[in-house]
């Protein structure tokens, strides 16, 4: 496992759909749920993408992978991966990898705690799992990362 490296970071948590994101630093050690990201195209997505990065300016990005419970990997790993892939050709930055297997559910028990149900936790259902994504990175590390090379 790689250790979280300080500065600022987004986190996300890739859909086909909807994008969730999250920011925090590993010096803190905290994340927090800023924005979902929609759009009709993926160019819209990724202009929404360079907004946030040019707000929040990170140090790294931290995109969520999805596996089956037993840990194979299925299409949407390898979607998520190629959106990490294209975070990093397009904006430059340093991208890590985190397992994600267990966000959702997270987010999904983070929100109900929160008294969030229905047509409310859906629109933040996301970009809560990116904070949960995040808050993995920092306490457990990523498990691979990504400069532009082939991770395996």
């Amino acid at each position: 496992m790689l250790k979280a490296p300080n500065g600022t970071t987004l986190a996300f948590d890739f859909g086909e759909a909807r994008i969730g994101v999250a920011e925090g630093d590993a010096e803190v050690g905290t994340a927090h749920p800023i924005t979902t990201v929609t759009g009709n195209s993926n160019e819209a997505k990724f202009e929404t993408i360079g907004k946030l990065l040019q707000e929040w300016q990170p140090k790294q990005l931290v995109v969520g992978l999805p596996f089956h419970t037993d840990g194979t990997e299925h299409e949407m790993t390898r979607l998520s991966r190629k959106f990490g892939q294209r975070l990093q050709g397009r904006f430059k930055l340093p991208v890590y990898w985190v397992d994600e297997r267990m966000s959702s559910l997270y987010a999904e028990s983070l929100l109900a705690e929160a008294q969030v149900f229905g047509k409310k936790q859906k629109q933040v259902l996301d970009q809560v799992a990116a904070q949960a994504i995040l808050q993995s990175f920092f306490e457990s590390g990523a498990t691979e990362f990504f400069n532009g090379r082939p991770e395996h």
